[in-house]
C-alpha cells in the first residue's frame, strides 16, 4: 500500500514536467510566430491608414515617407492645413528643420500663405504630416480641381473604380518590394502627386524591375501609381 502510494506522486510529478516542458514549447512556438507575423509587410496596406486605402484616411496608422499636394487653408504656426483637389483636409506641423521652396529658389516659412499651393513631403502620422520640405507653387495641377483630374474623390460606401492608366508592371503583385524613404521617395511621391493630385501618399515601394509603386491613399481612385527609375509616372490603377 505505501508503495502505491509513493508511486502515484511520482507519477504526477513526471506528467508535470512533460506538460511543462511541453507548454514552454507552445510558448516559444507562438512568441517566434507573433514576432514574425507582426513584421510589415512591405508594399502591403499597414495599420489602419493603409487598411483605410478604399475607405478614406482614419486616424492612427503607419509613420513614413509621404506627402500630398493642395491649397494651403488656415496658417496658424506652427502648423497650417492642406486641402487637396479632392477636398480632402490635411494637417501639416512644422519644425526649426523645416525647408521651404518657391519653384526653384529658397523661401521662407512667412511664404506659406492662404490660397498658395503647396507640395507637402515629411512623415505621417494619421492624417497629420511633419513636414521635412514645404514646396511652393510645385509642378503639375497642386491646386487643380478634382474634375480637371482624373482623380476619383473618396466617397464613403461608394465602390472603387476597377481601372487602369497607362502601363503596370507585369510582374507587380501587391505586398511585394522594398519600402524606400529619403530623397527616392519624395522625388516619386512629387511625379505620381503632379500626374494624379488629391490624395495623400503614405509609402514608396520599389519594384524588383527598379520602377516605384507610390500608395495612395484618401480618395477612391487611383490607390497605386507607377513611377519608373528617371521619376516618370508610367501608370495608375
Amino acid at each position: 500500500m505505501h508503495a502505491r502510494r509513493l508511486n502515484r506522486p511520482r507519477a504526477i510529478g513526471a506528467a508535470v514536467i512533460v506538460i511543462a516542458g511541453a507548454a514552454v514549447g507552445i510558448i516559444s512556438a507562438t512568441s517566434s510566430s507573433g514576432s514574425a507575423d507582426s513584421s510589415p509587410i512591405p508594399g502591403a496596406p499597414q495599420g489602419r491608414l493603409g487598411s483605410n486605402a478604399r475607405s478614406g484616411p482614419a486616424a492612427g496608422g503607419t509613420v513614413g515617407t509621404v506627402g500630398t499636394v493642395g491649397t494651403v487653408g488656415s496658417v496658424s504656426p506652427p502648423s497650417f492645413t492642406v486641402s487637396t483637389a479632392t477636398g480632402q483636409k490635411v494637417t501639416v506641423n512644422v519644425a526649426d528643420s523645416t525647408t521651404y521652396r518657391k519653384g526653384t529658389s529658397p523661401a521662407a516659412a512667412s511664404a506659406v500663405a492662404t490660397g498658395e499651393p503647396v507640395l507637402v513631403l515629411g512623415m505621417t502620422s494619421g492624417t497629420a504630416i511633419t513636414a521635412t520640405q514645404v514646396i511652393l507653387q510645385p509642378a503639375g495641377g497642386g491646386s487643380g480641381s478634382a474634375s480637371a483630374s482624373p482623380v476619383v474623390p473618396f466617397e464613403r460606401g461608394a465602390q472603387s473604380p476597377s481601372k487602369q492608366d497607362g502601363q503596370v508592371p507585369g510582374s507587380y503583385s501587391e505586398g511585394a518590394g522594398t519600402i524606400v524613404s529619403g530623397t527616392t521617395a519624395e522625388r516619386a511621391t512629387e511625379a505620381a502627386l503632379a500626374a494624379y493630385p488629391g490624395g495623400v501618399v503614405n509609402r514608396v515601394v520599389e519594384l524588383s524591375n527598379g520602377e516605384y509603386q507610390v500608395h495612395n491613399v484618401g480618395v477612391n481612385w487611383p490607390h497605386h501609381i507607377f513611377v519608373d527609375s528617371s521619376f516618370e509616372v508610367v501608370g495608375a490603377n
